[in-house]
């Protein structure tokens, strides 16, 4: 009788992105854990949710995630343990050495290095991708920038942060206009970037990376954001790889080092360019059309963590759409274009759309594919 594997998910309690992932371990037979700062929230209401567990963000000195995750192990009895945002993820692969049980997540240096938004445009240019200029907020760069700038965090998380949320990146028409953002992300003890605003079509390129071969390549491109104009993914479909944009992920990955999940973010600007502006190594927002298009990445991920035998990652079928509805209800309320009821009617009948469904506590919450 076969063994069955157990996954332990640390996590926001609303992240869509760890709930696609619950929802996928669980379809392949695996028992899943979830634990989130109170141990409750909607990934933690799905069914495919088998465990609940209470564990708190990791800040300051993360004793108290550390113990929390440890004690989460030796009650559910997990295998591996999967963090669910950039903070998680980078917290567990910090302190592996004292979580009992296979950490998803590479080594620290790798993880680090990916999170950090300067490192990750110099890599990719060395790789032969376009990058946006990006630079730390020094004085002196602060007064040499010309023209429009968006302002974001270096990393969003690091060893001993105290600050609770995720500051986000922002878009100013000027470098004057930025002072008071460049204070805020300053004086909430995170070193803020200026970089060049990209205008253009988001996209994204996922797999696994495996013995340096990108496997289950996933390119979505998006249709609709939300909140507008640079927010997460509330509308998109599946597109053929770019096979030469994938063979240039594949060096500059192999230049980080890493392995595992990878979600590459670009946009495309109206020359075609795609310039490389996220690279998320954990369960992402849009993680249910990935599910719906292409192989369970979340089970092969688990699998190749653990040593086991890895099932065949193909490519993702093309043209499978995805829609989250409430970010897309909001959306249309905002753009106000049209009927809000139109746009949901029409989503709803395009063939091969994939419809995440946050559904009440308690209650089954899935995605599907309508064909």
């Amino acid at each position: 009788m076969p063994v069955i594997k157990r996954a332990l998910v640390v996590t926001s309690g609303r992240d869509r992105g760890s709930l696609a992932a619950v929802r996928a371990l669980d379809r392949a037979g695996w028992f899943v854990g979830v634990g989130t700062p109170d141990g409750t929230g909607m990934v933690s209401a799905s069914r495919g949710c088998s465990r609940r567990h209470a564990v708190p963000r990791p800040r300051g000195d993360a004793a108290c995630f550390v113990d929390a995750v440890r004690r989460a192990v030796a009650e559910g009895g997990y295998d591996i343990v999967f963090g669910g945002g950039d903070d998680w993820m980078a917290a567990l692969a910090t302190y592996r050495d004292g979580i009992p049980v296979a950490v998803a997540h590479p080594p620290a240096d790798v993880v680090h290095a990916a999170l950090d938004k300067v490192g990750l445009a110099h890599r990719a240019t060395a790789a032969g991708i376009r990058a946006p200029r990006t630079q730390l907020a020094t004085p002196a760069a602060l007064t040499a920038w010309r023209g429009p700038v968006v302002v974001k965090c270096r990393a969003h998380w690091r060893p001993n942060q105290g600050h609770e949320l995720r500051i986000e990146a922002r878009r100013y028409p000027d470098v004057s206009n930025s002072v008071d953002r460049v204070r805020l992300l300053t004086d909430a003890g995170f070193e803020p970037v200026l970089q060049e605003p990209i205008d253009g079509t988001l996209e994204a390129l996922i797999g696994i990376v495996h013995d340096g071969r990108l496997l289950g390549r996933v390119h979505q491109q998006a249709l609709a954001l939300w909140p507008t104009p640079s927010g997460v993914t509330c509308r998109a479909r599946t597109i053929p790889v770019d096979d030469n944009l994938a063979a240039r992920a594949t060096r500059l990955l192999a230049d980080l080092g890493w392995s595992g999940l990878v979600q590459l973010q670009f946009l495309r600007n109206s020359d075609d360019v795609p310039y490389l502006i996220d690279l998320n190594g954990r369960f992402f927002g849009s993680m249910a059309l990935a599910n719906a298009a292409g192989p369970n990445l979340a089970d092969a991920w688990g699998r190749q963590v653990l040593g086991e035998p890895m099932p065949a990652l193909g490519d993702a079928r093309p043209s499978v759409r995805f829609l989250w509805t409430a970010g897309d209800l909001r959306r249309a309320c905002v753009e106000r274009r049209g009927s809000t009821r139109r746009h949901q009617l029409h989503a709803a009948l395009v063939p091969g759309c994939c419809h995440e469904r946050v559904e009440p506590p308690g209650s089954r919450t899935h995605a599907h594919v309508d064909q």
